[in-house]
């Protein structure tokens, strides 16, 4: 049972990749009176989170007693339930340890996960109250850590200054920036620094959703409107009632839903799906895209009438690639991260690996740092990074601006001594290098400090002979 107000106010954080495992803890939490719910899909975005929240449900990992750790220092001070996909005693005990209430092993009873929650509020909302000036989202402190975002190039300090700025606002905010940006940071960050902060914040991905049950999803049914509908649900329009409504990838949004969406936003009224009446909601709409939006409206996949009516305030997020050096303190916050949670020792970023690093083009942005520095992680065997690694999934320009230094990316494999033709030595060398690069011919080239056109002449010369 509940034995304060602001426990029964205060939002509650659910943080889980699978959405089916979010809905289910939103409806028992929604049996419980509790309908202040932030939803997030990752880890990060949970972090950014945890310090308006008063308590948690959050899926952990392996070494899942590290991310407890960082909920912990990023402000959470409330109740926190660590789920596992699986798990040992040895793994629940170091959640506890680390700061967790309780630790569950899936599959879970959502019932079950909830009355655990609500028991360990109680001891826990005494320490938030006191810990806590006034009711109000706390400044940004560091423009290194800025409502989960990590960086203090000039970019990311404009960003976070606008955000402050649209976050005030109740005008929609459309977010836009390539795929790997953060934007549903940046959504979250809006909303954490906004009035609604104490409302929820319910995410919705487009893309993610199939057609057929876009609008359920969005606006809600009643049993029986369709098959497999057998009981009343609220949608996402719904659930974020008093907080944010995030759309993320809005362009891959059914035309015929863009024109109930255009309604809904004009008049703040919901019909679920097979229901007669209407219902008012209070949401304010974050969009995101990583496409043009003005281009997506020319070729029709955009209705003209409601990017203009979501276009109010833009919040573009800056490439990785214009971010200076905030790359290396990604890579090192990430080193250090993934070593903790993969039980291994942090290799070293040295000069040459430093240069790799800064001259990639990172089409995929933060979230292809990310991803290679756990390759890293994993891979490597020495104390430093290998070159080698580091230039993992890059394209020919990147490997030829990093030129001469790329001549020992991977050792090669030493031989019996034999003596033998120098040209046949050249040979063997080149379509060594060409394998090892796995057909890419100009990294190839520029691990020999040859010029690719070099490596295609004595290529077709083999051939021809």
């Amino acid at each position: 049972m509940l034995h304060s107000p602001e426990a029964a106010n205060a939002p509650v954080l659910v943080c889980d990749p699978d959405p089916a495992v979010r809905r289910l803890l939103r409806a028992a939490l929604g049996r419980r009176d509790r309908l202040n719910m932030m939803e997030a899909e990752a880890l990060e975005s949970a972090y950014a989170l945890a310090p308006h929240c008063v308590s948690a449900v959050v899926a952990v990992g392996p070494g899942g007693e590290s991310a407890v750790t960082r909920l912990r220092s990023a402000g959470l001070k409330g109740a926190l339930i660590a789920t596992l996909g699986q798990g040992s005693v040895a793994s629940a005990v170091a959640c506890m340890r680390a700061g967790a209430d309780d630790v569950v092993l899936k599959p879970l009873r959502a019932e079950d996960v909830v009355e655990r929650l609500l028991q360990g509020e109680p001891a826990r909302v005494e320490r938030r109250r006191s810990s806590r000036e006034n009711d109000r989202p706390a400044p940004a402190t560091s423009t290194t850590d800025f409502c989960g975002f990590l960086g203090r190039s000039p970019p990311m300090r404009g960003l976070y200054e606008r955000i402050q700025r649209v976050a005030a606002s109740a005008a929609p905010v459309f977010v836009t920036g390539e795929s790997g940006t953060g934007k549903d940071l940046c959504a979250q960050a809006v909303h954490a620094r906004s009035p609604r902060h104490a409302g929820p914040f319910v995410a919705l991905n487009c893309s993610a959703i199939p057609r057929e049950l876009m609008e359920s999803e969005v606006f809600g049914h009643v049993r029986g409107a369709f098959t497999g509908a057998i009981a009343d649900r609220a949608g996402a329009a719904e659930a974020a009632d008093g907080g944010t409504l995030f759309l993320d990838e809005i362009g891959e949004m059914d035309l015929a839903l863009q024109a109930k969406l255009l309604r809904f936003l004009q008049d703040g009224k919901v019909r679920r799906v097979g229901e007669g009446r209407e219902r008012q909601v209070d949401v304010r709409i974050v969009c995101a895209t990583n496409r043009d939006p003005v281009e997506e409206v020319r070729a029709g996949r955009l209705r003209e009438d409601l990017f203009y009516r979501l276009h109010v305030l833009e919040l573009s997020m800056p490439p990785l690639r214009e971010r200076g050096d905030d790359v290396m303190l990604l890579a090192e916050t990430f080193l250090a991260r993934f070593a903790g949670e993969e039980h291994r020792p942090m290799p070293r970023i040295g000069p040459d690996a430093a240069r790799v690093l800064q001259i990639r083009s990172w089409r995929g942005n933060v979230r292809e740092l990310q991803n290679l520095m756990r390759r890293i992680v994993v891979l490597a065997d020495g104390p430093n990074v290998p070159i080698h690694l580091a230039l993992e999934g890059a394209g020919a320009d990147e490997i030829a601006r990093f030129g001469s230094n790329a001549v020992n990316v991977v050792p090669l494999p030493v031989e019996a001594a034999s003596v033998e033709p120098l040209a046949l030595t050249e040979r063997r060398a080149i379509e060594r290098a060409i394998a090892t690069f796995g057909g890419n011919v100009a990294a190839a080239a520029a691990a020999l400090e040859l010029s690719p056109s070099t490596l295609y002449r004595k290529r077709l010369a083999w051939q021809c002979a």
